[in-house]
């Protein structure tokens, strides 16, 4: 691919907030994988694959189109898809309800910081003295 990030490209997180139907805790898990594989965990393909993504060279979708991307995610998944063709319907539910609370998890992280973020607005929208001079 590309070298270094092009100027006019970025990555932009609306288009993981599009694949993940408008909610923005699975659009974060999905930054997080992206973030884990850049740093080689999943092997070099995908590492330079999400590298590729997070500098914006490449939308997701796109690199999900490489041949040599979409092979090594298969092939990192087959083992995923194996263990879960293996597991009972109790345990299917049990790794469901463990994502359900990944994602609530996340979710609760993303209010505290808008309201981390309100409250510093509020703060700073209130006129207090401080900061300005006629001098």
């Amino acid at each position: 691919m590309a070298e270094g990030p092009d100027p006019e490209k970025r990555f932009d997180d609306s288009e993981l907030l599009d694949m993940s139907q408008g909610d923005p805790a699975q659009a974060r898990l999905l930054r997080k994988s992206l973030e884990t594989l850049a740093a080689g965990h999943g092997g070099d393909a995908l590492k330079e694959m999400a590298r590729d993504v997070l500098a914006g060279r490449s939308s997701l979708r796109e690199a999900a189109n490489v041949s040599a991307y979409s092979e090594q995610l298969i092939e990192q998944a087959r083992p995923m898809a194996e263990k879960w063709a293996s597991m009972s319907e109790l345990e299917r539910e049990e790794v469901a309800a463990e994502g359900r609370r990944a994602i609530a998890a996340e979710q609760d992280e993303i209010d505290g910081e808008r309201r981390e973020a309100a409250a510093e607005a509020a703060k700073k929208s209130r006129h207090d003295g401080r900061g300005w001079s006629l001098y």
